[in-house]
């Protein structure tokens, strides 16, 4: 069976994925080489041929053992629907942020009418300004600008509310399930579910999601001494994503309360009873992502 290697598989190398498996080549992603080990080498050449060798040597070795996210299902379209509304979300904040500075610079009997208005209500005046078509003293150009920016902050919030519909109904047919443990809403679940992509089934174990979230501790012992560390690698928006799962369990979970009570009972740290708490989390949703997502494509 032929076999190629591709590095950047989830951004530039996507398209030459996806005609390799249309063609029936299995794909294996390659990783880009370290900068230390690049800089090691004095003679280091960096060109596409080169690459594409290096590429076809750590296949041929063995060295590329992972395969690629499929991006052919409904995971990848939450993370393109995502990505959109994160911009837009940006951009939104920059609006407000624009409007709050026109109306600090506005001239005095501006300023004191749009004074104490929350930012909605800032919105809703400054859209609705009648003026004429030609603005002829800075007063006017203001009230310009700020009508201009309150609209576009009006087009941004519509845009974000039409995104985030679709993302509730996405992530909820993508994994129901998630959705229904405790402390799991929409974001997170949108966020665990991108990083397990539309073929979870590649990781192979519990163990290597945990690792690819970052949650899985690092082996550090030495001698008689048996200790981890704490793992800095991985997705570091699904660590984000557990950690804030754990916190919502520690005020609301029960079963939860009572695990920190115990384990701190045995002289355990807060932020230790958490790194325990997000591997938890980690292993109770892979085993709901990888029933959920393979049955919801397969559907």
């Amino acid at each position: 069976m032929r076999c190629a290697g591709v590095e950047g598989i989830s951004s530039y190398g996507a398209g030459l994925a996806r005609h390799l498996s249309a063609k029936g080549i299995e794909v294996l992603e390659v990783e880009r080489p370290k900068h230390q080990r690049r800089s090691s080498h004095r003679h280091f050449e960096k060109s596409d041929p080169s690459d594409a060798e290096r590429a076809a040597r750590a296949v041929l070795a063995g060295e590329a053992s992972g395969v690629p996210k499929c991006g052919d299902g409904r995971v990848e379209m939450i993370r393109t629907l995502r990505t959109a509304r994160r911009s837009a979300t940006k951009a939104r904040t920059q609006t407000a942020n624009q409007l709050h500075a026109l109306r600090v610079t506005a001239p005095e009997q501006l300023r004191h009418r749009l004074r104490g208005l929350s930012t909605k209500e800032l919105v809703s005046v400054a859209a609705r300004f009648r003026l004429v078509d030609d603005p002829r003293d800075v007063p006017t150009a203001i009230k310009f600008a700020l009508r201009s920016v309150a609209r576009r902050y009006e087009v941004l919030s519509t845009e974000i509310a039409e995104l985030e519909a679709h993302l509730d109904g996405l992530v909820a047919q993508a994994a129901p399930e998630l959705l229904s443990l405790p402390g799991i809403g929409t974001e997170n679940a949108a966020t665990l579910v991108i990083v397990a992509g539309d073929n979870p089934q590649r990781l192979g174990s519990e163990a290597s999601f945990a690792s690819l979230c970052g949650v899985s501790p690092i082996e550090a012992s030495s001698g008689k001494v048996v200790r981890h560390r704490l793992n800095r690698g991985g997705h570091r928006e699904a660590n984000r994503a557990l950690y804030m799962i754990c916190l919502s369990r520690m005020r609301r979970d029960l079963r939860t309360q009572e695990y920190v009570a115990r384990r701190t009972t045995e002289g355990k740290s807060k932020r230790e009873i958490i790194r325990c708490l997000k591997r938890y989390v980690a292993r109770e949703a892979y085993r709901v992502l990888i029933r959920t997502i393979s049955w919801s494509n397969a559907a």
